[in-house]
């Protein structure tokens, strides 16, 4: 499976990850621990959820672009 995060998504998974599995471990509710799930993506670059829906925040350049060069 090909990469379907950008940058900016994989930082603000990591962050949120952090945040919500250290909440979880420190006593939180059950549910922070998909922070767990953040950090696995942002590792990965590939959300399974995104791949399903066909849905992508990574951009590819356009070969149209790339000809014109």
């Amino acid at each position: 499976m090909r990469c379907n995060l950008a940058l900016w998504d994989r930082i603000l998974r990591f962050i949120f990850g952090v945040l919500l599995t250290t909440y979880a471990i420190a006593g939180g509710p059950f549910w922070a621990y998909f922070g767990v799930i953040l950090l696995f993506t942002a590792a990965w670059g590939l959300c399974p959820f995104y791949a399903y829906f066909g849905l992508r925040t990574l951009r590819t350049k356009n070969r149209k672009d790339e000809l014109k060069k």
